[in-house]
């Protein structure tokens, strides 16, 4: 689901299953989630680094947010969005579930490279 580099641990509920859950991801310095998209609303509050959160179809450091520990971001359903983290970084996201990450470009999705079978 995610790029190889990201560790996620689930805090409460079940991002498999219908309902509440909250995840926090440790994110390396660098890292990138290109252009993706959720059927549900995410929450994100970082807690350590820098987390860029960007709008749109393509990833631009440019043209993202920067937000800082304490920061607060929140992504509607199904608009369209990437990150990229700056330093090592922790975000915590909130949301419904099931979880699902749909990438906009179908080639960056990592599941469906030949490293991931």
């Amino acid at each position: 689901m995610f790029p190889t580099g990201a560790k996620m641990a689930v805090l409460a509920g079940d991002p498999s299953q219908p309902g509440l859950f909250t995840v926090r991801l440790e994110l390396p310095d660098g890292y990138r989630v290109a252009p993706h998209f959720h059927p549900t609303d995410e929450y994100l509050t970082v807690i350590s680094g820098t987390f860029l959160l960007g709008m749109g179809d393509e990833l631009s450091a440019a043209k993202a947010t920067a937000l800082q520990p304490g920061g607060f971001g929140t992504v509607g359903a199904n608009m369209h969005h990437y990150a990229i983290a700056r330093g090592k970084t922790v975000v915590q996201v909130h949301a419904m579930g099931p979880f699902v990450l749909t990438y906009v470009n179908a080639k960056d999705d990592p599941t469906k490279t030949a490293s991931a079978r």
